[in-house]
């Protein structure tokens, strides 16, 4: 039950007061993948995020990254970590080399927790006597409050 209070100098204006309503609720994801291939390599990362946060101020969070490298000699690895304060920081870096054909793939995911997810991946590949492909791909966003 939401108690209203009103005040006599704003009630002539039809003017509440509504405290409940200062306790915003809301909710934020973002994710990024990528993909890179040259000759007979390629690897690629995935990451996601998300946290909320409920009427009463309480607050949720998760994420998840991943990645793959095949062709030639391969080396792939993903960790999630706590930051102390609710949020979560996560990476994934996936590789693959044959000779100096390669392909590399690199995602990081932060969480903040009840107020934003960040994702970041950027993907390279390089066959020689050629220039390096490399791309970028950013997302975001906020709970709002």
């Amino acid at each position: 039950m939401r108690r209203i209070q009103t005040i006599p100098a704003l009630a002539a204006f039809g003017l509440l007061l509504l405290p409940a309503l200062a306790q915003a609720q809301g909710s934020a994801t973002a994710g990024s993948a990528g993909s890179a291939a040259s000759g007979g390599t390629s690897a690629s990362t995935v990451g996601t995020g998300g946290t909320s946060t409920d009427a009463k101020g309480g607050t949720g969070s998760s994420l998840a990254t991943g990645g793959a490298a095949a062709g030639g000699k391969t080396m792939d690895r993903s960790h999630v970590n706590e930051t102390g304060n609710g949020g979560l920081n996560g990476q994934s870096k996936a590789m693959a080399h044959d000779g100096g054909t390669f392909s590399k793939s690199q995602t990081k995911t932060k969480v903040r927790d009840g107020e934003s997810v960040e994702s970041r991946t950027k993907t390279m590949s390089h066959e020689p006597g050629s220039k390096p492909v490399k791309s970028t791909t950013t997302t975001g966003s906020t709970t709002g409050q």
